[in-house]
Parts: structure tokens; C-alpha cells; sequence
């Protein structure tokens, strides 16, 4: 089949989850011999190697509103004048428009997947003829409800109401003009067919983001390790619920390494805890500890980073929520949701002996999940 695939940023370097889930399906479907067009935008400043022929970058954005203060303003009132959600405002662009008017000028699809609730404006340009794809990575008029309710001024009520009112009437007609809706946890597929999506709904198991899994296990360098971009609120407020409720009841002794974005004010401020910053190699990182803590508290869909400390072979901690659409886990992740029990699970963990054994069975959680999300993938296109 010939396969438009609209998506909002295209996996480059500095990927976030969304981006990796998004080339998950991306290298499902070419896998399976379909013939896919992928359209986005790339981050700005980052580098990204492709072939023109199957991937079409719009222009470069910024993205975060912290990096820039004149964007954010901007793309207000994008979001005003054109009756958007914020987070959609920041997407839309005349020349995304142009590229997609030329390539249904030039082209027929069989399919054409529109990633993200964000990009629900762009199917006004798509006929009826067209079978329709949408991938909802969360329910998101759930999200920025949630941030609604703890917002605690009232320009930050307005702002997140009027988020979580446009992108859930966003999200339901994306719904409703979809031939299939594609989800990533079991929650979030229930939810779209009680508002309506009866039969159309489906949930994908993704894979891990890692492309090549370790031959073998690596030497462990240190007791602890944490990931993540930390300049995300749920991640940010995660580690300091680490910090402050499970990290005292935790031996000093205990090496902790924390990797990833936004997390300086950790420097030198422990004597056991080392903050690494921004690691070449997430994989090798994760690899090299004894035990991953994953204390998530909040947020929708799936964790990438989850998967990828599952599939790393290390022994896992983590929340219930952390775990969200996850599966037949290994019996290397414990689950944990109070503080104590979250430390305890990690003590015993870092006293375990690490064989090939263990490793072995994170390869074959991962090669599983990765032959079942491919064959659902086939179903589903051969269903369409």
C-alpha cells in the first residue's frame, strides 16, 4: 500500500517518547513492504540524515515553549485567531498546508495516518475517499484536564480549560472521521470507543526505541540509575518525589547515577548521587545499572523509557503508573507504589546476581513484543 504518514516532529537526536512511538509504526509498516511518506517538522538545531523520497521535512520549530518566550506569544494567537488548541497552534503552518495539497494533488494514498490529536486541523484537507488513520498517543483532553484542576491562578485555569475543552472536541472528530484509530494502552482504547468509536479501536503494543539490543550483558558501574528528560513536569516531578520520599530510606552507600535534561540542581548536592546529564548512549547507560527506578507519578500512554529499561536486561522498579500499557513483564520489574516498598524493591534488587539468564529473558520479552506489535500492524492494514 502507499501509505501518507502526517506526524508533528520527525525522530532526530534530541527524540522525546512521542517521536520514537511515532517511528515505531513508521518502521512497522515499512517492514511489512508498504510503501510510507512521512511529512513533520524538525526540531531546531538538530541534524537528521534521510532519504527525500520517504520522508519530507516541512521546516525546523521549536517546539518547547521554555526555549523560546516570543513563540509562545505567537503561537497564542495562532491558537486564537484560528480557534485551535494551544498545542495544535504550534504545529500549524500554510506550508504544512502546501505539502499536503501537493502530494494529494499528485499522489493516491490507499492510507494516510494523521499522528497526534495535535494535527487533527489538517484533516479538513483529506476527501472521504481516503481511508483515514489516526494514532492517539493518549487521551489528551485528560492531560491537560489534570493540569487544569492543579493549577492554582486563574490565567493558568483559562489557559488549560480552554486546552482541554478544544483538543477533546479535536480528538472526537478525528474520531468519528477515522476508519481506525490506533492507540497505545488498553485505557486509552477504552475510552475512544465508549465515546463512539465502537469497533474502529485498536491498541498497539510498541516496541522499545533501541533499533539493536546488546549481544550480551554488560558489567554493572553503579547501584542506581535514573532517565529522563527532566525539564517534562511528570519527569521533573517524579524525581523529586525520588529524592524526597524514597532516597531516605535508601543505604548512603548505594551509587545513584541520574542521566538526562534538567536535572543540574542535583550537582554535588548528595554524596552518593551523580548527576550525568545528557548520556551518548541511553541504552549503554541503563545497561550499566544494577537497578532502574522508574517513580512516575502522572501522564498518559505509554513510557518509552520503560520499555527500553525492560529490554536493557537490568532489573526494573518501577510505579504502576510508569507501567501504564505495559504487559507480560519479565521478572526482572517489580512493582511498587509507597515510598518504602519502592526502596525496599530496589535493596533486594541491587543484592541480586546479574547472569546471561536474566538478560536473555529481557531479549525475549523484547522480540516477542516486537513480533506481536508487527503482526497487529499487518492485521490492522489488511483489515482496512
Amino acid at each position: 500500500m502507499k501509505i501518507l504518514f502526517l506526524t508533528t516532529i520527525i525522530l532526530s537526536k534530541n527524540c522525546n517518547g512521542g517521536e520514537v512511538a511515532s517511528q515505531c509504526f513508521i518502521n512497522a509498516l515499512r517492514n511489512l513492504g508498504h510503501q510510507i511518506t512521512v511529512i513533520g517538522y524538525l526540531r531546531k538545531g538538530d541534524k537528521f540524515e534521510h532519504n527525500p523520497q520517504e520522508t519530507l521535512i516541512v521546516d525546523e520549530r521549536y517546539t518547547e515553549t521554555s526555549k523560546t518566550k516570543l513563540f509562545l506569544i505567537f503561537w497564542l494567537i495562532i491558537a486564537f485567531l484560528k480557534g485551535l488548541p494551544y498545542s495544535s497552534a504550534k504545529y500549524y503552518s500554510h506550508n504544512y498546508i502546501a505539502l499536503v495539497k501537493k502530494l494529494l494533488i499528485k499522489d493516491n494514498y490507499d492510507a494516510i495516518v494523521i499522528d497526534h490529536a495535535q494535527l487533527g486541523w489538517i484533516e479538513r484537507l483529506i476527501s472521504v475517499e481516503n481511508k483515514l488513520i489516526t494514532i492517539a498517543h493518549n487521551v489528551e483532553y485528560q492531560m491537560y484536564e489534570d493540569i487544569f484542576q492543579k493549577a492554582n491562578n486563574f490565567i493558568s485555569k483559562f489557559i488549560y480549560r480552554r486546552e482541554a475543552n478544544l483538543i477533546k472536541v479535536q480528538e472526537e472528530h478525528l474520531l468519528h472521521a477515522s476508519q481506525q484509530v490506533w492507540t497505545l494502552t488498553d485505557r486509552d482504547q477504552k475510552y475512544f470507543s465508549n465515546v463512539g468509536g465502537l469497533g474502529k479501536v485498536r491498541t498497539f503494543g510498541i516496541t522499545p526505541g533501541f533499533t539493536n539490543l546488546q549481544d550480551k550483558a554488560v558489567n554493572k558501574c553503579f547501584d542506581i540509575g535514573l532517565l529522563g528528560s527532566w525539564i517534562w513536569k511528570a519527569n521533573r516531578e517524579a524525581l523529586q518525589w525520588f529524592i524526597e520520599e524514597i532516597y531516605p530510606y535508601l543505604p548512603t552507600d548505594l551509587l545513584i547515577h541520574i542521566a538526562g535534561k534538567g536535572a543540574d540542581w542535583l550537582t554535588n548536592k548528595y554524596p552518593n548521587i551523580y548527576y550525568c546529564g545528557v548520556v551518548p548512549d541511553a541504552q549503554e547507560f541503563m545497561a550499566q545499572a544494577r537497578v532502574i527506578a522508574i517513580p512516575t507519578l502522572s501522564g498518559g500512554g505509554i513510557q518509552i523509557k520503560t520499555l527500553d529499561a525492560i529490554a536493557s536486561g537490568s532489573c526494573i522498579v518501577a510505579t504502576p503508573v510508569a507501567l501504564r500499557g505495559i504487559s507480560c513483564l519479565p521478572s526482572t520489574v517489580k512493582i511498587a507504589e509507597k515510598p518504602e516498598e519502592f526502596a525496599n524493591f530496589i535493596i533486594s534488587a541491587v543484592s541480586l546476581p546479574f547472569t546471561q539468564k536474566v538478560f536473555e529473558e529481557a531479549k525475549d520479552w523484547y522480540h516477542t513484543r516486537q513480533d506481536k506489535f508487527i503482526h497487529d500492524i499487518a492485521y490492522a492494514i489488511k483489515d482496512l
